[in-house]
């Protein structure tokens, strides 16, 4: 179920708006540039079709079964950099909850259908930010994480990458 967008407050808040982008953003496209650079290969928003929902995460590891998403500070409530517009704050409160919520739940989808998940926000810096995908790719195998504890995680209050495991 979708909010009804209310009207934009300005011509110029209009044109924003509409200037995000949903795939191919500047983090996104500098930490696929990154990795690419390091030698790993992956798909770009590659559908992966779980039981519940089709998830389409910002970079995929296929044969690692990792996802990666590359999560912006305004949208995904960023402890550091997140904001709360003042104009038409009930419609924007309820949208960023929402889009936390789903965060949450399609982690938990991905994660029961045997996938590992890494978010890495946008203000990481893209080389940071492969540090953190290629530890965890170092740390597994085709047959998932090698130690108990999953792959390496990181405090995003610090500005650093987060890492969710399968169990």
């Amino acid at each position: 179920m979708s909010l009804p967008a209310p009207p934009a407050s300005s011509p110029a808040v209009r044109k924003v708006m509409q200037g995000n982008r949903k795939v191919g953003t500047r983090p996104e496209v500098a930490l696929r540039s990154e990795l690419h650079r390091r030698g790993l290969r992956f798909r770009k928003n590659a559908p992966i079709r779980t039981p519940l929902r089709l998830v389409r995460p910002d970079v995929v590891f296929t044969r690692r079964r990792l996802a990666v998403f590359v999560d912006g500070c305004f949208w995904h409530r960023c402890p550091q950099h997140g904001t709360s517009p003042r104009t038409n704050s009930p419609y924007w409160s309820t949208k960023l909850d929402r889009n936390v919520a789903r965060d949450i739940a399609t982690d938990e989808v991905l994660r029961a259908a045997g996938w590992s998940v890494v978010h890495v926000w946008e203000h990481v810096p893209a080389v940071q930010a492969a540090d953190v995908v290629a530890a965890y790719l170092a740390d597994t195998d085709d047959r998932g994480p090698m130690s108990p504890s999953g792959p390496r995680s990181a405090d995003p209050d610090v500005g650093e990458a987060q890492t969710t495991s399968s169990p």
